[in-house]
């Protein structure tokens, strides 16, 4: 899992007052959830575009007042009508912990069932799973060379070393469904179709 840096600084004023100032100026205020107590800070919105904006995942190395923290994120709040950052819950985590993170999936291969005219769908995005840090991947990959008209993959085919995954088992990630064109190619290729096709029409 990559890394990136954010230079933040602690919060000394709270409140709802405080807290409008502080978007007002471009910043983000932030709280890391740690055993030994919640950290508040903030960081201009700019510094969390490379973090936020992105479809993989970071390792947050932030540093306040001098310290450096190690985190991931938690959950991110953006604006109802502007869409704009507006409050971001991290989870400070160490190397010998394991931490619980959603990782993006990547789909490789070209099905077997789409190149005979089956449609491909992806049904999830991303995965929950838990493991060290040093285990976290960008990315977790699924080929589906193999992947048959009719078939799928579910989460409990998944296997991944030194990963626990924590979603429903059950829950499927991909499927190749039958589509108008797979359709028709099984009735060309139905047994007396073609006999049928050549056989003179009765009078």
């Amino acid at each position: 899992m990559k890394t990136i840096e954010i230079k933040a600084l602690a919060r000394e004023h709270f409140g709802k007052k405080s807290t409008n100032s502080l978007r007002a100026e471009g910043n983000v205020p932030c709280v890391m959830y740690r055993e030994d107590g919640n950290l508040h800070f903030y960081a201009h919105e700019n510094a969390f575009r490379g973090l936020v904006y992105t479809p993989e995942v970071y390792l947050a190395d932030i540093e306040v007042a001098g310290k450096n923290y190690k985190a991931v994120m938690k959950e991110i709040q953006f604006h109802p009508v502007s869409d704009r950052l507006q409050h971001i819950d991290f989870m400070q985590v160490s190397e010998d912990r394991p931490v619980t993170i959603n990782i993006p999936l990547k789909i490789t291969g070209e099905s077997s069932g789409v190149k005979a005219g089956g449609k491909l769908r992806v049904k999830r995005r991303a995965l929950k799973v838990k493991g060290l840090t040093r285990h976290i991947p960008d990315h977790l990959t699924i080929d589906i060379t193999g992947l048959g008209i009719g078939q799928s993959i579910k989460i409990g085919d998944l296997n991944y070393d030194n990963l626990e995954i924590i979603d429903n088992k059950r829950a499927m990630i991909v499927s190749v469904e039958v589509s108008r064109l797979s359709l028709k190619e099984e009735e060309s290729a139905a047994p007396g179709a073609e006999a049928a096709a050549e056989a003179p029409a009765a009078e």
